[in-house]
């Protein structure tokens, strides 16, 4: 689509709109001539240079891209209104376009009843599940995996309850046996899952928590800020389908938080957070003497803990969704491109000679370090950073990011490492733009070149085989 065009048509449509209503004069002192603003613009502009490019393939460091060119059009075309989804007299339009997109989230995950909203980012939308948590287990604490986002274990501190952090295997995957000696003490009534950690996109084993629900009468929140959207992969043919069970058991846990603005192509801030009870909404019970008066319906205020939120937000994602719905032959198809990316790349770093897998990638993320000679944590470390920062400096610029594990989690993975520091940064690379499924090779010369500089070669082969489905 043509961004140009239907950004002009934004401004013709509002006009065309506001129109209806009669002239007025704006008021002089928000005037600002053509001229100064130039002057300014082009100071302005000269400065958003200072990024990295977020929108290239070579860009596969941090989860950031920009937004789908139809959800700048509905945020920026909303925005000349500037709606707020607190109370419907403060956005009607686009308080229905956030039930509505907010009830094919839900479809999404398998809630047959749901109560949610979008919220500003996913540690809002966690918080909020964390505070309903709170409120049905008073006194007992929240457990969650050691590489789950540490939003956990500061929003347990926020609300005054105890967060208890649980090993994770050698996948990156919370330890349900850990997890059932912790529930034993009674002292947990929540145990948070992660559907793709941001750290290397490990799907905690959802399906099989379950039985330690009812064993345990605990509540189960999923944490699906990063990975949520790939349950449209669950069960899919070729080989970026993904094991349907965790992804289906979502549809049996309490809550559930997922990022719009991470694969669902959406612009910061767009995070949700569902319910699949909707009668947790007697928790946000308030009342305001100024808002809530032109309907008798519910106000999306009055089921968040946030109270002003751009309605432009809810506009963007609605728009997007008619576009590219939250089905696997619509957004599942952009998630596909990524996954088979990043499959296709952990397949060229097993057959390198001069790069190994730190694990292989469960969604979209793949985690690599250069061979070394000493073999060892502090050896590994010094080469990533270094092909990290040679590798944005250079002539034909890629743009990684590194991730530091520790000597437990290195020695899971890599038992024949050498423990001589307390851990080692490895290259991580998030592949969520689906451009990457063309481009991946040349990435993968280039950071493979850059290993080569500094890294030791080793017989093509050896390592971690990368999964496949």
């Amino acid at each position: 689509m043509d961004l140009k065009h239907w950004l002009g048509r934004a401004t013709d449509a509002i006009q065309e709109w506001a129109d209806t209503f009669g002239p007025y004069r704006p008021h002089p002192a928000l005037d600002v001539d053509d001229d100064r603003f130039a002057v300014v613009f082009e100071e302005f502009t000269g400065r958003l240079k200072d990024n990295y490019p977020f929108f290239h393939p070579s860009y596969v460091g941090q989860m950031l891209k920009p937004p789908h060119p139809a959800a700048a059009v509905g945020y920026l075309t909303a925005l000349l209104i500037n709606p707020n989804n607190h109370a419907l007299d403060g956005g009607p339009a686009t308080a229905r376009m956030e039930r509505e997109a907010v009830a094919a989230l839900a479809a999404m995950f398998g809630f047959g009843t749901h109560l949610g909203h979008l919220t500003t980012s996913g540690t809002i939308a966690n918080l909020e599940a964390l505070f309903v948590a709170r409120e049905l287990h008073p006194g007992q604490g929240v457990a969650y995996s050691e590489d789950a986002h540490y939003t956990h274990g500061r929003m347990c501190r926020v609300l005054g309850v105890e967060g208890w952090p649980v090993p994770t295997d050698g996948s990156g995957r919370m330890d349900l046996a850990a997890l059932e000696e912790l529930l034993r003490t009674g002292r947990v009534g929540t145990v948070v899952l992660t559907a793709g950690t941001t750290g290397l996109g490990a799907v905690d084993p959802v399906d099989e928590a379950l039985v330690l629900k009812e064993r345990y009468g605990v509540r189960l929140h999923v944490d699906a800020a990063y990975g949520g959207f790939f349950t449209l992969l669950a069960g899919a043919e070729g080989i970026e389908g993904l094991p349907a069970g965790p992804w289906r058991a979502i549809a049996r846990c309490d809550s559930v938080v997922v990022d719009p603005h991470k694969h669902g192509l959406q612009p910061y801030g767009c995070g949700a957070v569902l319910f699949r009870d909707p009668e947790v909404g007697r928790f946000y019970l308030h009342d305001s003497p100024y808002t809530y008066f032109t309907s008798d319906e519910l106000h999306l205020g009055e089921i968040s803990l946030e109270c002003s939120r751009a309605g432009a937000s809810a506009a963007a994602l609605w728009l997007t969704l008619q576009l590219l719905p939250p089905t696997p032959e619509g957004l599942g198809s952009v998630l596909a491109a990524g996954r088979r990316a990043a499959l296709k790349w952990a397949g060229l770093i097993a057959a390198s000679g001069v790069l190994e897998l730190y694990q292989p990638p469960q969604l979209d993320i793949v985690s690599c370090f250069p061979v070394t000679d000493p073999v060892s944590l502090s050896a590994v470390d010094a080469a990533s950073a270094r092909v990290l920062a040679d590798g944005m400096n250079g002539p034909d610029p890629v743009f990684l990011s590194t991730l530091k594990a520790g000597r437990e989690a290195f020695a899971l993975r890599h038992p024949g490492m050498a423990a001589d520091a307390d851990g080692a940064r490895v290259l991580r690379s998030v592949l969520m733009k689906p451009e990457s499924e063309q481009y991946v090779e040349r990435v993968h010369e280039r950071v493979e070149l850059l290993a080569g500089a500094t890294a030791a070669p080793r017989a093509t082969g050896r390592g971690t085989e990368p999964a496949g489905r």
